[in-house]
């Protein structure tokens, strides 16, 4: 059987966030040890907006492709976007990493992956005492 053990459009929504919040991490991690590196830009994920396309989608039936002449449901509206940082004080070299923007971003990034993953634990725990009758 492949797939979630639960099937529950809000757990499938914070796994989402949390993907998105552990990408965004990976790249300021980039960012940050590309900061000497002459024309680098700094990118960032884009995921707030297909986190609230999924949710409008939410109880919608997941399609598998099993063959070629299948429709392809590749335009899934939770894809993340990887982009480059718009704006920054870029440098005479051209990186526009900014090492004070990528560590506020890297601490707001880890409050929020660790409040959605305590709400994936709290619902999980509601789950288990639901199931063993307590």
């Amino acid at each position: 059987m492949t797939g979630s053990f639960f099937i529950d459009p809000e757990l499938q929504t914070a796994k989402r966030a949390l993907d998105g919040l552990a990408m965004r991490q990976e790249l300021i991690g980039r960012n940050i040890a590309n900061i000497d590196t002459p024309g680098y830009r700094a990118v960032d994920v884009e995921f707030e907006e297909a986190l609230e396309q999924a949710q409008d989608h939410l109880g919608s039936l997941d399609v598998a492709r099993t063959d070629t002449d299948h429709l392809d449901t590749s335009n899934d509206p939770a894809t993340f976007r990887v982009s480059f940082r718009e704006g920054g004080n870029a440098r005479a070299d051209g990186n526009n990493v900014e090492i004070e923007q990528e560590l506020t971003q890297m601490t707001e990034t880890g409050i929020r992956y660790q409040a959605v993953a305590q709400l994936i634990s709290d619902k999980l725990m509601l789950l288990k005492s639901i199931a063993s009758g307590g």
